[in-house]
């Protein structure tokens, strides 16, 4: 724009010059290039990218297509995202594997410090298994699994090395109670207590305290029968809860007694017919 407002300049001295010839005044020619000086210096302060220049028909991809300088700045904008993306991509990927890698580590570490021991006599206590294996080294955990009522049940204790849980090995055999336990490598982890699953008051404590957990109910039995059962060998039943269905060959129940002494009368009848089938109970929560 600049260039075409100076060739105007020249235009117009020309065409004055040419006009002082025919008497054309000074003082006009003088003040008509002044304005056109002015225009040329007032245009060649605008920047010639700026939108306002751009028809409406002009697109941006052509514009920038056309302009080097907007087309590295996009590329090196559009590259640089890009780049961030992937880099963060990379991370979260890096970190969930890590976070992975971590957890089998952990996991495998504590397989290796942990011993499976079967063949236990339903009298043994977990307190008493632990103290079985207290020479052998630092008794992390110990869980005693299977029917109470059962008469033998399995357990896991896991130490605090794995020199602990070699030891142990060697006390394969040793009597426990009536039978001798078998001590052997084990091959799962044991997994922690979700303290969500726990009673979080005393008054959630007091009422599974005098609540049992049974199974092996036969599918035939209706609630009524089941309640009936309970109340005429334990004690007054506050609420019961039978659950399964037909998919199942045999159904489950959750039974609150009135007092705690009548869920632990009712521990002491498992094994008795309900139906066809001998009913099975278990405490629901043991306090330590």
């Amino acid at each position: 724009m600049a260039t075409v407002a100076e060739n105007a300049i020249k235009s117009d001295d020309q065409f004055i010059h040419h006009s002082s010839s025919v008497a054309v005044a000074t003082d006009s020619k003088d003040e008509f290039q002044s304005d056109v000086r002015k225009l040329v210096d007032l245009l060649s302060k605008l920047n010639p990218s700026a939108k306002e220049f751009f028809p409406s028909s002009y697109s941006a991809d052509h514009r920038l297509q056309n302009d080097p300088v907007l087309v590295d700045n996009k590329d090196s904008s559009s590259d640089g995202s890009s780049y961030n993306r992937r880099k963060r991509n990379n991370y979260n990927h890096w970190r969930r594997r890590a976070n992975g890698r971590n957890h089998r580590a952990q996991r495998d570490d504590s397989i290796r410090r942990t011993v499976y021991v079967s063949d236990i006599d339903q009298n043994v206590t977990e307190e008493r298994l632990a103290a079985l294996f207290i020479n052998c080294g630092q008794v992390v955990d110990c869980r005693v699994c299977g029917d109470p009522h059962s008469i033998l049940r399995f357990a896991f204790v896991e130490f605090a090395d794995e020199q602990g849980a070699r030891a142990a090995l060697n006390l394969s055999g040793t009597m426990l109670g009536y039978y001798p336990v078998k001590v052997l490598p084990s091959k799962t982890a044991i997994l922690p207590v979700n303290p969500t699953f726990l009673p979080r008051s005393e008054d959630e404590r007091e009422m599974c305290a005098r609540t049992v957990y049974c199974t092996n109910i036969d599918k035939k039995v209706s609630q009524t029968d089941v309640k009936f059962f309970f109340q005429s060998i334990c004690g007054e039943v506050s609420r019961l809860r039978l659950l399964g269905d037909h998919m199942h060959s045999t159904r489950i129940a959750f039974v609150e007694f009135v007092s705690a002494d009548s869920a632990i009368g009712a521990l002491n009848c498992s094994g008795m017919p309900l139906g066809s089938l001998p009913v099975r109970y278990q405490k629901l929560y043991q306090p330590n």
